[in-house]
């Protein structure tokens, strides 16, 4: 065969079409080359490109047009067409873009930006329309770090959520997620609640102020402020744990990970005997949290076994990735504070949910929603997926 026709059918969809159009091409001499289907909103788009001598070109394209006029489609015919080849020096990607409302102009500086850089669009899709709108930019080119980089620094100022990771299976075969807890999983910090109740807020604030402009570091923070909470009935503890705040979509995303296959663990600078009634309810498998000493039912005012600070997180996720055998370039870490700066690093895909800038920068990309499950986005979740992995589940 020495002639190429590529055939481009739109219209209503309906069942049927693909059928009856390749059962009128089954009485050709040809072969199919590509084949390429969507239907957006009820309107189909075929195309097909087929492989046939070049002598049958008009006879085959009047058969094309005849059915097309038969369905009561459109049909655009283009011989000579070329069939496109991967070029192995370029890279292949996903570019998710998220927003509560996405704006065309973010669209169209996302598009300009990757041309400006060499990229081609290869392919553009929506995943999900709640609670975020999320499309995928799947494209190829060269420079990973330069695009992301300037995506990146367009995001803010687009009111979008951008992220830029290599695509194949890696992106989708990636299975542990390590999460942060204080200001991520939940909406609260527990020293804030703890200190509350111990009528120390104010003492505790001016310390992690200190921490805060560098002062003194996580550990020696975190004891003093600690200290302040010596005398606090045990019974508090489970107060405390009963005011915790999820962040919305937090029950969704766990649970969706897990019927979908991952492992989720959480790592706390906060304490365990606050968090874990909640890691138990949320099922997760596996959690780091610092301990309080308690004697007679009454809190210390110091902490046991080693703190979990900013190294230890990282470490954290690091067991975690060999306890359960994943390679740790296939793992997710998601944070929100200076403190997760080592762990976000470590990890294969690092998040910064709604944090503060400096994590922002430095970490793969940000989530600036304000709906944890917006990040099974980033993974090539879509929204269709997690209803179907959460049929029969509640709201998250």
């Amino acid at each position: 065969m020495d002639g190429t026709l590529l055939a481009i059918l739109s219209g209503r969809d309906r069942p049927g079409v693909t059928a009856s159009l390749f059962d009128a091409l089954g009485h050709t001499p040809c072969e199919v080359l590509d084949i390429q289907q969507i239907v957006v909103r009820g309107r189909l788009v075929l195309a097909v490109l087929l492989g046939l001598d070049a002598g049958n070109v008009g006879d085959t394209r009047a058969i094309l047009h005849a059915e097309a006029g038969r369905l009561g489609m459109e049909i655009e015919t283009v011989p000579g067409a070329s069939i496109a080849r991967k070029d192995p020096e370029r890279r292949r990607i996903h570019v998710t873009v998220m927003a509560a409302h996405l704006p065309p102009r973010a669209v169209a500086e996302m598009a300009r930006r990757m041309a400006d850089r060499g990229w081609n669009i290869d392919r553009i899709r929506r995943i999900a329309s709640y609670p975020v709108t999320a499309v995928v930019f799947e494209g190829s080119g060269e420079n990973i770090a330069d695009l992301r980089r300037e995506l990146s620094e367009a995001a803010p100022l687009l009111g979008v959520d951008v992220a830029v990771q290599h695509a194949g299976l890696d992106r989708r075969g990636q299975r542990l997620v390590v999460m942060d807890v204080d200001s991520t999983l939940i909406q609260d910090e527990v020293i804030d609640l703890l200190a509350e109740r111990a009528g120390v807020l104010d003492e505790v604030a001016e310390i992690t102020e200190r921490a805060m402009r560098g002062e003194i570091d996580f550990a020696e923070s975190l004891k003093e402020r600690v200290a302040l909470l010596a005398g606090l009935p045990a019974e508090a503890l489970d107060e405390t744990a009963r005011r915790i705040r999820l962040t919305p979509g937090a029950r969704t995303l766990c649970r969706t990970l897990r019927r979908l296959g991952f492992r989720v663990c959480l790592v706390s600078g906060g304490f365990r005997e606050v968090i874990a009634p909640l890691a138990e309810q949320l099922e997760v498998d596996g959690l780091r949290a610092n301990a309080l000493e308690i004697v007679e039912g009454r809190l210390t005012g110091r902490v046991t076994g080693v703190i979990v600070d900013r190294y230890g997180k990282r470490e954290a996720l690091e067991e975690f990735a060999r306890e359960f055998g994943i390679p740790v370039a296939r793992t997710i870490a998601i944070g929100d504070g200076a403190n997760d700066l080592d762990m976000l690093d470590a990890a294969g895909l690092g998040i910064a949910f709604n944090a503060k800038p400096v994590v922002q920068a430095a970490a793969d990309t940000a989530v600036n929603a304000p709906y944890l499950d917006s990040v099974l986005f980033l993974l090539g979740i879509t929204r269709e997926e997690i209803e179907e992995a959460d049929a029969g589940g509640g709201a998250g």
